[in-house]
């Protein structure tokens, strides 16, 4: 498997270059220059197998020739080993009467309670299987806006060879996820809290790995879903919620809260693998660039609103990126061009053949703060479920579309109780919190509060990286 930047300006690379790149060298994203294949005896095959096996069968073809096949193997089964529940990602199905065909897909039962934890436990073994071949270190920069950094710090705490730097924006993140990321005392872990939103983050990830001297003397990696192993570690539970649902045959649309992109670009992956996909819904609260672009073809940002759903409080969508190279034929030259003149000019229209293939493929729909919180007292009140803000966007956009002919898998990405005090003023009920959601009040915080500005970042990560 050979990989290419979208950009069209970065060296062609295997995947183990790809792994420890993340973002190419001309600010661009990797991506496989062509995507293996996946047959409906396979398809039908998955849906009797284990989890484990169905992540070892699809991701072979991404690692190779960089990692075999055993070895995937046992990192495969080690990352999910973790996992409270023996499905991995189980499904549940959402009474909703009718026509409507509506299930829920759990992806919080990793060790962090976030969707985030299935690709990155599988990345920071693969990180470290590496960087143990090469004889290597690397730092790890990354932002987020919530559940990415706490998932990234969970899978690379004393990690040998690791150093791991998170940034997260100050006071806009909830106080559990803030607190899982900056209890941890493993000396290899950084925190840093920055005046700003999570773009402002992203942006200074971005900017430190464009700078390319800083870069090669510190050895950046990312952990972001920049990094095309989080991307390809996803596609699995597309994989295995498909072909569960519809028997490797039956088409299945699927609704994703969205913010960076990602998770529902790896549901688009999978389909053009060859997972019977019908619809990928766009699920947005009011930061709705994506919703906005998919309406009118203006990519547009605009300001940062908080919400109850802090993870999806996103103007600047890099994976979006991955699909206009896709829909535009693979046209670098005219996507490197595009790609300054949005970030220069705060806006791009997308020309009409984008905008077809967007609308061939995704819906779209938005959630306010009003619909989250009258949508998460509902389920409540109707089954005794609680869900999290952000998996509460996604049924209340579901709920409000046409109902088609297939089932509707609505993504469920994080725990409710990483987000009890919204649940609770929803419900007027305190969802149960685990044990390890519990002990976190009682731990001493590490945390590094710096300014938005590129120079203090980057002399933060010069003191901590392994040189």
């Amino acid at each position: 498997m050979k990989y290419q930047s979208t950009r069209g300006e970065a060296p062609i690379l295997e995947f183990g270059d790809v792994l420890l790149a993340g973002l190419a060298e001309d600010g661009g994203l990797y991506v496989p220059l062509e995507l293996p294949e996946i047959g409906s005896a396979d398809l039908r095959a998955f849906a009797d197998l284990p989890y484990t096996e169905v992540a070892t069968r699809v991701l072979t073809p991404f690692v190779a020739p960089s990692i075999d096949e055993d070895s995937l193997g046992r990192m495969v089964e080690e990352a999910y080993g973790s996992f409270r529940h023996p499905d991995v990602v189980p499904i549940k199905d959402l009474p909703a009467g009718g026509e409507i065909d509506h299930h829920i897909v759990e992806l919080h039962w990793g060790p962090t309670f976030s969707f985030k934890d299935v690709a990155l436990q599988l990345l920071g073994r693969l990180f470290e299987y590496e960087l143990e071949r090469r004889a290597t270190s690397i730092t790890i920069v990354g932002a987020t806006s919530g559940d990415t950094g706490s998932a990234a710090i969970e899978a690379c705490r004393d990690r040998e060879g690791v150093e791991l730097v998170m940034l997260h924006p100050r006071g806009r993140v909830s106080e559990v996820q803030r607190r899982q990321m900056t209890t941890v005392a493993s000396a290899n872990i950084h925190n840093v809290s920055i005046d700003g939103t999570f773009d402002d983050c992203q942006d200074l990830v971005k900017a430190m790995f464009a700078h390319s001297a800083f870069r090669q003397q510190y050895r950046l990696a990312a952990v972001n879903s920049i990094n095309w192993a989080r991307i390809a570690a996803q596609t699995v539970y597309y994989f295995t919620t498909g072909t569960q649902l519809g028997g490797g045959e039956r088409k299945t649309s699927f609704c994703v809260p969205t913010g960076n992109f990602g998770n529902v670009l790896a549901g688009y992956i999978a389909g053009r693998m060859g997972l019977p996909v019908d619809r990928l819904i766009i699920a947005s609260n009011h930061n709705d660039m994506l919703t906005r672009t998919y309406l009118s073809g203006l990519m547009e940002i605009r300001q940062v609103i908080p919400s109850t759903s802090p993870a999806m409080d996103i103007q600047v969508s890099s994976n979006f990126e991955r699909l206009l190279f896709d829909l535009s034929d693979r046209d670098s030259t005219w996507l490197r061009t595009a790609m300054q003149d949005f970030r220069g000019n705060g806006e791009l229209p997308l020309r009409e053949s984008l905008i077809a293939g967007l609308r061939n493929v995704f819906d779209a729909g938005r959630a306010s703060e009003s619909d989250v919180e009258e949508t998460i007292a509902d389920l409540h009140s109707a089954t005794g479920q609680f869900v999290d803000p952000h998996t509460a966007v996604a049924v209340s956009v579901a709920r409000r579309l046409e109902p088609g002919k297939s089932p509707i898998a609505i993504m469920s990405t994080a725990h409710p109780a990483k987000f009890g005090a919204v649940v609770e003023d929803a419900t007027g009920v305190a969802p149960v919190q685990p044990e390890e959601i519990k002990d976190l009040f009682g731990r001493a915080e590490r945390c590094a509060d710096l300014p938005n500005e590129l120079s203090a970042i980057m002399e933060f990560v010069s003191s901590v990286a392994i040189a």
